[in-house]
C-alpha cells in the first residue's frame, strides 16, 4: 500500500521544517517545493521524498512540480518577505498570464487568486497548521510576568488596532503606547516594524510608558495563507527594542516552539499574552 503524499509550498524559517517532520512521522511521503532565496534543500535532507525549488512568479513549474508526482494537498508554510513581489519576482508564461489578471497586489487577494488557480489543475491547499495543532495557545497570560492594570489597557487598545489593521490588508502587527499607535507593519514584516518602533519610542519617549506589541488574525482568517506566526524571534525582536509586552490573538495564532517561547519570555521577563 502506498503512502498518503502532502506537498509543501515552502518559504523560510522553521515552520514548513516543522509541517515537514510532523508529515513524515504520521506515514506521510514529502514533496517539498521552496521558494528560492527562501527555502533551503539541507533544511529537508531525510525528510522529504524530493525537493525543487522555483522562483517567485514560476506558477506553472510549481504546479507542474506536484502534479507530475501526483500530490494532490498542498499546505503553503514559511515566510516570504512582501517585498519579494517587486524585487524577486521572475514569472514563467503561466505567472505571467497570472499576474496580468489580478486587480490588486495586496496579499489576501494575490493568496486567494493564487490558490484558486492551482485548483484549476487539481493542486488543493489546505490548512497552513496542519499537523501542528498543539502550537495555538489559548486564551490567557503564558508568561510569569502578568500585566498590570494599565498594561491591560494598552493591550486592549493594540489588539483593536491590529484587527482594524488586518482588516485593511496592512499588515497583522502594530505597537501601540498611552493609546496611541507607535508603528503598524507593512510590507517589512514583523520584526522590522518592532525594531522601527524602538527607534521611534526611544527619540520620542519622555517618560517610562506601556508599550506593547500585539498581533492579530485577520477577520474570517483564511487558513490557507499567511498565519499570524510568532516565536523566539519575536521575543528577542521585542526584548532589543526595549519593550516589555508581546501580545497575539488566542487559537488563531501560531507559536512555534511554544515551551521554548514561553521559557524565554520569563528569562527576558516579557509579558507574553493571548489575548
Amino acid at each position: 500500500m502506498n503512502n498518503p503524499k502532502i506537498g509543501i509550498l515552502a518559504g523560510e524559517g522553521k515552520m514548513p521544517v516543522y509541517i515537514a517532520k510532523k508529515a513524515l512521522s504520521r506515514g506521510y511521503d514529502v514533496y517539498v517545493l521552496g521558494l528560492k532565496g527562501n527555502a533551503k534543500a539541507g533544511d529537508y535532507k531525510g525528510i522529504a521524498k524530493d525537493f525543487g525549488a522555483i522562483r517567485l512568479g514560476q506558477l506553472g513549474a510549481g504546479i507542474a512540480f506536484f502534479k507530475e508526482r501526483g500530490v494532490p494537498e498542498v499546505v503553503m508554510a514559511g515566510r516570504v518577505q512582501h517585498t519579494s513581489i517587486f524585487t524577486n519576482l521572475m514569472p514563467d508564461k503561466r505567472g505571467i498570464a497570472f499576474l496580468t489578471s489580478l486587480k490588486s497586489m495586496q496579499t489576501k487577494y494575490v493568496l486567494s487568486r493564487l490558490i484558486e488557480e492551482c485548483a484549476k489543475d487539481g493542486v488543493t491547499f489546505v490548512n497552513s497548521a496542519l499537523f501542528l495543532e498543539d502550537f495555538f495557545p489559548h486564551k490567557g497570560v503564558l508568561s510569569k510576568r502578568q500585566p498590570t492594570a494599565d498594561e491591560q489597557k494598552t493591550i486592549d487598545y493594540g489588539f483593536h488596532i491590529a484587527k482594524q489593521i488586518a482588516t485593511l490588508d496592512i499588515g497583522l502587527t502594530c505597537v501601540v503606547s498611552q493609546q496611541a499607535v507607535i508603528a503598524v507593519e507593512g510590507m517589512e514584516g514583523t520584526d522590522k516594524c518592532i525594531a522601527r518602533a524602538g527607534e521611534l519610542y526611544k527619540k520620542s519617549a519622555e517618560k517610562d510608558a506601556a508599550v506593547a506589541v500585539v498581533k492579530a488574525a485577520r477577520p474570517n482568517q483564511d487558513m490557507r495563507y499567511d498565519l499570524p506566526v510568532i516565536g523566539k524571534g519575536t521575543l528577542k525582536s521585542v526584548h532589543k527594542a526595549g519593550f516589555s509586552i508581546l501580545a497575539f490573538e488566542a487559537d488563531k495564532t501560531l507559536v512555534m516552539d511554544l515551551d521554548e517561547v514561553i521559557e524565554l519570555a520569563n528569562k527576558l521577563n516579557i509579558c507574553l499574552v493571548a489575548v
